[in-house]
């Protein structure tokens, strides 16, 4: 069967919206149904039925093609009907045909006009792909961080979420929003612009919109952050503090070294069990690549630490750790200031903070790969030990100090 697209108001002088038509012969009736895409007439081909302008890089040229996408969409799904029914020997005839269209179309055209319904389904898609790696439980604790920061930025700037408005003017109006109300940091930014961009990439595959406008958003620098690493001497120092009148700080203490003495994330910490000990080395899976399996050698702080707690260290939530760590070098008299850099837009914010407010449980494990960097071990080795696959990301976590840049000065240019 033969179809068609005709603008509803051809003599319109703004946007009409975009007709599917075809005639049932058998029925001597047309059927219209409307594609829900507009279009100024004069942008429209009469002769071919479709949006005028469809090559060239402008953003005309993209918009029409935007639009021609849909209507394919139209046309295809209706070709795909009439061959179901014709070689299935069924008749076929208007209402079903629009039953047919209303089931595809309308019911993702429903949940696509709720912006953040689809967004759950997002998550929840992302919670229950165990093929993907890259879902892990931080990962989606991230993605659920962002809902809430859409729902914020919804509220506070009076922007209604549409798939259809997700164009420069809302990116626009977005960075404006995180980078002088929320005064987010350049990193901050770029990492949930970076997870906002692949949900929209999820609902374009997943046909809940067909606008890619969002693909062509330049994502904010990043920015070296100026993030502490311990020393030797003060991993040793903080190990060798006596802690038992405060066994929570101790247990918290204990969890820290083990990391600053292997590398590991804390998510790899409570996964440890004794049959995981073989031949000296810890053999644990990844928790962030599950299909990656770590080999680490045990040394003199992590066997210690292990049989300290018989192969069963405490469980401590993230949160929490990295609460009671700030409170164990505190207690060691870490309240020294330091200065944190941080660039908000393009102004850089320099701020006098506490040594001890500083330290993170992700702390550990830029102090192990900082230490065995300075003691010359090769980056490859370390890789292995900590999981890391891009060597980019891995030096990232190398933070040597004032005293580690001195030293390697001296040695080279020693007379």
């Amino acid at each position: 069967m033969r179809y068609t697209f005709n603008l509803k108001n051809p003599k319109s002088e703004g946007e009409t919206l975009i007709y599917f038509s075809t005639y049932f012969k058998s029925e001597g009736k047309k059927f219209v149904y409307s594609t829900g895409e507009k279009i100024p007439p004069n942008e429209w081909d009469f002769k071919y039925r479709q949006p005028n302008n469809t090559t060239g890089r402008t953003k005309n040229a993209e918009d029409h093609r935007t639009i021609k996408k849909q209507l394919d969409r139209y046309s295809n799904f209706f070709t795909e009907i009439i061959n179901r029914y014709k070689n299935s020997n069924q008749e076929i005839d208007i209402e079903t045909v629009r039953k047919e269209f209303d089931k595809h179309f309308k019911k993702v055209k429903t949940i696509s006009n709720n912006f953040l319904a689809v967004y759950d389904l997002f998550i929840e898609n992302k919670k229950n792909d165990k093929s993907d790696s890259a879902n892990s439980k931080s990962t989606i604790n991230r993605y659920s961080y962002l809902k809430k920061l859409l729902e914020e930025f919804k509220n506070d700037t009076k922007t209604s979420l549409h798939f259809n408005r997700i164009n420069d003017k809302f990116y626009n109006s977005f960075l404006d929003y995180f980078i002088n109300k929320r005064t987010h940091s350049a990193n901050t930014l770029r990492r949930n612009v970076g997870l906002l961009k692949t949900f929209l990439n999820w609902a374009v595959d997943n046909e809940f919109t067909y606008k890619t406008e969002f693909r062509k958003f330049k994502s904010p620098k990043p920015q070296i952050t100026d993030e502490i690493a311990l020393t030797f001497e003060q991993v040793k120092e903080l190990y060798e503090k006596d802690l038992s009148s405060k066994p929570k700080l101790e247990r918290v203490r204990d969890v820290f070294v083990l990391g600053c003495s292997t590398g590991l994330r804390i998510s790899n910490y409570s996964k440890i069990k004794k049959s995981d000990i073989i031949n000296g080395f810890i053999h644990v899976n990844d928790q962030k690549n599950k299909d990656k399996q770590l080999r680490i050698p045990l040394n003199d702080f992590s066997s210690e630490i292990l049989e300290k707690y018989d192969y069963k260290l405490p469980i401590i939530s993230t949160q929490k750790f990295n609460e009671y760590i700030k409170d164990v070098f505190e207690e060691l008299e870490y309240t020294h200031t330091v200065k944190k850099t941080m660039r908000i837009g393009k102004e850089i914010i320099e701020t006098d903070i506490p040594f001890h407010d500083r330290i993170s449980s992700h702390t550990a494990r830029r102090s192990f790969i900082t230490i065995m960097k300075n003691k010359k071990i090769p980056d490859k080795v370390i890789m292995g030990f900590t999981g890391h696959k891009s060597l980019e990301v891995f030096n990232k976590y190398y933070k040597p100090n004032k005293e580690d840049e001195k030293d390697f000065m001296n040695d080279v240019w020693k007379m």
